[in-house]
């Protein structure tokens, strides 16, 4: 089965805009033309837009979107720096994982100070809040 770009579009949540873009670039580059030169995805260019847009997602930049996908097309000799990139990635998305926990954990103290302290004109009692400094002055 073959998908035109504007079915891609709605399947991936990507711009048309941004499926040429990512054509021009190399990212996708064995997409084909059918006569009239119109692109043509099969499933399997779907799929890899998938990993595309997690990639993406997770903060991969184009260069190294770019450098993957050359790794990929040189072949199966540049599996080990595949690996290598997907690790870095991983600890990358992991960094991020551990700061929106952080995060979460001071918003969820001031969820909870709020919610629990019915005497609002005492300040939380942590160091540096806001109300700390407006109450001090």
């Amino acid at each position: 089965m073959s998908y035109t770009i504007s079915e891609v579009s709605v399947q991936t949540g990507l711009s048309i805009h941004t499926l040429r873009y990512y054509e021009k670039e190399g990212i996708t580059p064995i997409i084909k033309r059918n006569e009239s030169g119109r692109r043509v995805y099969e499933a399997k260019d779907i799929e890899w837009l998938k990993y595309i847009c997690c990639f993406r997602a997770t903060g991969m930049t184009i260069a190294d979107l770019k450098e993957f996908v050359a790794l990929v097309m040189r072949g199966d000799e540049t599996i080990d720096q595949r690996i290598s990139m997907l690790k870095k990635q991983n600890e990358n998305i992991n960094s991020k994982i551990n700061q929106l926990m952080s995060y979460q954990a001071m918003i969820d103290h001031k969820i909870n100070w709020y919610s629990n302290d019915m005497d609002h004109s005492k300040v939380c009692p942590r160091e540096g809040s806001i109300e700390n400094r407006m109450n001090s002055e």
